[in-house]
């Protein structure tokens, strides 16, 4: 079976409705706010695919809210001090498939991968979850001008983490088998042949960012790849601070911890949520568990020392940012990263 293929617009529809039939297909579409979000497939909503989702597709694989499991206890009618419990089965990870997210969103996974796939402390429930899904990557034609994939490792046609690649062309996309997951969505009878169009797809793919779009007046980081933020990532938290005068402390909410029904037979679902990085609690104990609460500043400052310090110092140097730009694009007091490297690069320089 050919690894390469070629699908047109016209006949894009029809491909993800076959998607769809097999299992949960996740595609970028526009919500009632204004931004783009991964949602199941609906033939009525057009996917969003000329640009970068508001949100990534972290969800199909990490929830913010997830229930680990179910148990029962039930209470004896004859003697209501004597209880059984019964352990429901546990919730299966669904088969999935992300279309539409672009590289930088999915290399974030790697990220990921590295924690939760890690040999000490492996989290069963990602591990299903991320076997379970099919990444559909779309290559960026154009760069906005938050973004800075290229300064952390990746680029706008990054195949890593993709299981498929998708290359925008002249009349559709050229249509790529990454990995061996992605090999089989390539057996619809609905893509053709795709040899024609490797050279224009090439083409699209060679268009490397000159810089990171950055405003007149504002200075690239020195050096753009990873080893450079890395070098100058402990100097980040200490520059961070100007930051946290801008009012980046968000409030802390409600933790969702078990779900209660109040009978004779009480079902339990044990529920984890999930923090921001600029939210208080995880700072106060003890964050992504890389430093102790003491070690750790407020919480702008340990989320960038933990993109750019903590992580890289426990994971072979690898930065854990993809370089996205969403946080930029979506900070509410227009805080951005590069410019926190940025000032750190300067400090090491002096």
């Amino acid at each position: 079976m050919a690894t390469v293929k070629y699908i047109s617009h016209e006949k894009l529809p029809q491909w993800l409705a076959a998607l769809a039939a097999e299992r949960r297909l996740l595609v970028p579409v526009a919500s009632g706010d204004g931004s783009v979000v991964f949602r199941p497939f609906d033939p009525a909503r057009r996917p969003v695919l000329d640009g970068d989702a508001t949100a990534p597709p972290k969800a199909a694989i990490f929830p913010a809210c997830q229930e680990l499991f179910r148990y029962e206890q039930t209470k004896d009618p004859e003697n209501p001090e004597h209880t059984t419990m019964q352990l429901l089965p546990d919730p299966k990870a669904v088969p999935t498939v992300v279309f539409g997210a672009r590289p930088c969103g999915v290399r974030g996974f790697l990220i990921f991968d590295r924690v939760y796939l890690g040999q000490k402390f492996p989290d069963p429930y990602y591990a299903a979850a991320r076997e379970a899904t099919v990444f559909v990557t779309m290559a960026c034609k154009t760069v906005e001008n938050t973004c800075f994939c290229h300064w952390v490792g990746g680029g706008p046609s990054d195949p890593a983490g993709s299981d498929v690649l998708c290359t925008p062309v002249d009349g559709g996309y050229l249509v790529e088998a990454v990995s061996d997951k992605g090999a089989p969505l390539l057996a619809n009878p609905l893509l053709e042949d795709g040899e024609a169009k490797v050279a224009e797809a090439d083409a699209v793919k060679g268009r490397r960012p000159r810089g990171p779009g950055r405003r007149p007046g504002h200075r690239e980081c020195p050096g753009g790849p990873a080893g450079r933020l890395r070098r100058c990532g402990l100097l980040a938290r200490h520059v961070g601070k100007m930051h946290q005068l801008r009012g980046l402390h968000l409030p802390v909410p409600d933790l969702l911890l078990f779900h209660h029904h109040r009978r004779t037979i009480r079902t339990f679902r044990p529920t984890p949520s999930l923090l921001g990085c600029l939210h208080a609690l995880p700072v106060h104990h003890g964050g992504v568990g890389t430093q102790s609460p003491a070690d750790q500043g407020p919480p702008p400052e340990n989320r960038v020392g933990h993109k750019f310090s903590y992580y890289p110092s426990l994971h072979e140097g690898l930065v854990a940012c993809c370089g996205c730009g969403r946080c930029i694009k979506s900070c509410p007091v227009s805080v951005d990263i590069r410019e926190i490297v940025q000032q750190a690069v300067a400090r090491a320089k002096a």
